[in-house]
């Protein structure tokens, strides 16, 4: 972190649990965000949104939302009850960064609508794009116009909510990222994901991505390093941190 910047209160919401597996050898979603964002300085505590009551939104200044194995259009109760706490936060003009689930729940807790995509799930490292739109915004406008980011989602916001920007797309998803405000953003990728985490879910996914005909062992030759992905984490706290 920058000489001179204040330490932001960054909370991470836990939405779900990775793959055992991935948890054995490479950490839980929240772990990974942990460890990206202590490479630049920053720490973030976490609240398990699935166990824990609510935090108080006046203890925090900034947010992060993980990805998670649940399916935001089940409408759980916990996820559900998520939703008028992040429509508190927004009117509080909170930063937020939600993550894949924490994409589609922002999305659908702002009016959108987020469920099964109609073309199947989306796995391994692919191109996004930024918009116009996307090049003007102060989070992700100093990334390039086209960049690699690890995915992996069945899910996706179909409908974006009114007055929502989309910042970027790809040939799969028009949403793959979104801003809702002045300091509230969500994508569809996984900022968090190193290769080999990547690489971790497509071996899991063989018979899904079989199933939709797609090959998992061609996907995972294709697996890259997405840096420009994943320093929105740390992009994200920076902004938190000093605010304009």
């Amino acid at each position: 972190m920058p000489r001179g910047t204040a330490t932001p209160r960054l909370l991470i919401v836990k939405t779900g649990d990775a793959f055992p597996e991935v948890v054995e050898h490479h950490g839980d979603f929240e772990a990974l965000f942990q460890e990206m964002l202590a490479r630049d300085g920053f720490e973030a505590e976490v609240f398990d949104a699935r166990h824990e009551p609510l935090p108080e939104l006046t203890r925090i200044d900034g947010l992060y939302i993980t990805g998670s194995h649940a399916m935001v259009s089940d409408a759980e109760p916990w996820s559900e009850a998520l939703k008028p706490w992040l429509v508190a936060a927004r009117e509080r003009n909170l930063a937020m960064l939600g993550v894949c689930y924490g994409h589609q729940l922002m999305a659908a807790a702002f009016g959108g609508m987020s469920d099964y995509h109609p073309a199947g799930r989306e796995s391994g490292t692919h191109e996004i794009t930024l918009t116009e739109s996307g090049h003007e915004d102060p989070l992700l406008g100093t990334l390039p116009t086209h960049f690699p980011a690890q995915l992996t989602h069945a899910q996706s916001v179909l409908k974006a909510p009114s007055g929502s920007v989309v910042l970027a797309r790809n040939a799969h998803d028009a949403h793959q990222a979104l801003r809702y405000g002045p300091r509230q953003w969500s994508v569809q990728f996984h900022p968090e994901f190193t290769p080999d985490t990547m690489r971790a879910y497509l071996a899991r996914q063989v018979d899904k991505l079989r199933d939709q005909g797609q090959d998992a062992n061609r996907l995972m030759r294709r697996v890259a390093p997405t840096p420009e992905a994943s320093s929105l984490l740390a992009r994200f706290a920076q902004a938190v941190a000093t605010p304009s």
